[in-house]
């Protein structure tokens, strides 16, 4: 019959806690006081997104190349959008808050949990440098922007928007074909748009009627440091138990 994880673990350390009584349950507790300077630092990580989240926008800089220093800081771009050179990312649900809550109330929930980022191509004022501006979701139904003529805003316009780098490509993601993509590989957009490579998305105070819905900045981080500190405590804290019926008090298993 199939053994539990509990009874696999009895079973090696039956063996290998004779030859090495301390080891496993040393090692377990090694890991877990690792888990805690991790959660430390994790809940750091994420006061820190929230400090620049929540910073002042400022002007984009004259050399852009300052961007990359400046994730999650907003600043204020001034210039043109460039809509007949518009791409996509997803599929994607619509966020609120910046977290992955669906936009209830603007769609329905079923409609809001597949849908698209638009990413448009923004041609600064005064300068010649473009850049790659997230306007923000669209439904599926949207994708098309011929389906949503009025947001398609045109003429000068200023906005604030959050600057973001570039995404690694998941691990299991088909090759990039077309004009959607599925992860923000920044240099292959602005390579297929001709902009610089720099990628910003604009905030929720940029939303249009008919427009697309912005704001689509996650502000949060996966911190499930906390079950892997309990899972690693208990498993040291059980097989010092067991070390200890086998070694201190001679009983078997």
């Amino acid at each position: 019959s199939r053994m539990l994880p509990w009874q696999r673990v009895s079973s090696l350390s039956g063996v290998h806690l004779q030859r090495r009584p301390q080891v496993i349950p040393a090692t377990a507790f090694g890991l877990g006081c690792w888990q805690v300077y991790r959660k430390q630092w994790k809940e750091e990580l994420i006061r820190e997104l929230e400090r620049k989240i929540h910073m002042d926008p400022v002007p984009i800089p004259d050399d852009l190349s300052d961007l990359d220093g400046m994730e999650y800081e907003t600043v204020r771009i001034r210039g043109e959008f460039l809509h007949d050179q518009e791409l996509h990312l997803g599929p994607r649900g619509c966020l609120q808050h910046g977290d992955s809550q669906t936009a209830g109330g603007l769609f329905s929930q079923r409609e809001a949990s597949i849908g698209y980022l638009v990413i448009t191509p923004f041609k600064l004022e005064g300068r010649e440098d473009k850049i790659l501006v997230n306007r923000g979701w669209v439904p599926k139904r949207y994708l098309d922007p011929k389906t949503r003529p009025e947001g398609q805003i045109g003429g000068l316009v200023e906005l604030n928007a959050v600057v973001r780098l570039p995404e690694a490509r998941p691990q299991f993601s088909p090759q990039q074909r077309g004009a959607i993509f599925l992860y923000r590989d920044v240099p292959k957009m602005a390579s297929l748009c001709g902009t610089e490579p720099y990628f910003v998305d604009a905030t929720a105070a940029s939303t249009v009627p008919g427009g697309p819905v912005g704001g689509q900045t996650r502000v949060t981080l996966r911190n499930e440091h906390l079950s892997y500190i309990i899972t690693w405590f208990s498993l040291s804290g059980f097989t010092t138990w067991l070390w200890f019926r086998q070694i201190v008090r001679g009983k078997s298993f």
